[in-house]
């Protein structure tokens, strides 16, 4: 199955794309935690996309298309991918199209969490990681044992800048503006289906599995 799982910051995306892999054994392909790991180790990819990264900006086509290219090539995408967080751009879905035609692996099916913008920024702003271990927690919904603290290895934890509450709002803006138009893109595909992302995950997940048993 050749899955893209789609919605605006926060709506669950990496939580859900976690489950799949796990329940189906195909790899979780996103661009965000590749763009974070060069980030964190300081790489010339990632002093390059940090600096969008923290507006709340999207880092350039350019940078992002070759980076999926180059990963959906991998030997684990053989079975099936899930793409989580791209595309974000119909320029960056018209370049995804040329990719999956030259390798064969068309996208089966398009999922869409939705989710009020009010709930989304109330679950991003309290994100916080680990900076030790990237263990992630947050302040409403899975807060530290400890304040400041991670339960697992008692690193230091803090909040992305990209987390931060007019961050937030504006990778929200971001999103509708330039995002907001996949759907349509991918509804006249006939391969959008939304979902309610307000749900709990496990209740996410379980609509998902239906969805996705005439892919399996």
């Amino acid at each position: 199955m050749n899955i893209i799982i789609f919605g605006p910051p926060g709506a669950g995306k990496g939580t859900q794309a976690k489950k799949m892999v796990d329940f189906y054994g195909i790899p979780q392909i996103s661009t965000g935690d590749i763009l974070r790991a060069n980030v964190r180790e300081g790489t010339e990819l990632g002093l390059a996309a940090k600096e969008y990264m923290d507006k709340g900006e999207l880092v350039p086509d350019e940078v992002l298309i070759g980076i999926i290219k180059n990963r959906l090539k991998e030997k684990d995408c053989e079975k099936g991918f899930i793409l989580d967080g791209y595309p974000r751009t119909i320029p960056q879905a018209d370049a995804l199209a040329t990719i999956l035609d030259e390798i064969n692996k068309p996208i089966d099916v398009v999922l869409n969490l939705e989710v009020p913008d009010e709930e989304l920024v109330e679950r991003v702003s309290g994100r916080l990681m680990c900076g030790n271990c990237g263990a992630s927690y947050h302040r409403t919904f899975n807060p530290p044992r400890k304040e400041g603290i991670c339960d697992v290895c008692g690193g230091e934890l803090f909040q992305r800048d990209d987390d931060k509450e007019e961050a937030v709002k504006n990778r929200l803006t971001v999103y509708k503006r330039q995002t907001q138009p996949l759907i349509d893109y991918y509804a006249k595909k006939s391969l959008l289906v939304s979902l309610d992302g307000t749900k709990g995950i496990d209740e996410v997940f379980e609509d998902i599995k239906a969805i996705l048993a005439k892919f399996a």
